[in-house]
């Protein structure tokens, strides 16, 4: 599965570095965008949900997007769009 996760984070100064950690075990993934990742993962949106919950703060916010197959546009360099060509399958 090829999901996009998104967030805003609360607490200026915080380590965030255990979700970037998380994100980053969860398989293959690309971050180009300040609060932005896509992962391609075995894992079920549930499961990536209730791993991220647990590495951020109540008063963050986040959401998991599944974007397998899905049409996307927008405005990125072109290695990004070759990513999540390669990834998406």
């Amino acid at each position: 599965m090829l999901y996009m996760i998104s967030y805003d984070l609360k607490m200026p100064g915080r380590d965030y570095s255990a979700l970037y950690a998380t994100i980053k075990g969860c398989g293959a993934w690309w971050h180009y965008l300040g609060s932005t990742w896509i992962v391609k993962t075995s894992q079920t949106i549930s499961d990536v949900a209730t791993l991220l919950r647990s590495t951020i703060d109540q008063n963050d916010s986040i959401i998991i997007v599944d974007i397998t197959g899905r049409t996307r546009d927008g405005w990125l360099p072109q290695k990004a769009w070759d990513w999540i060509r390669d990834n998406n399958g």
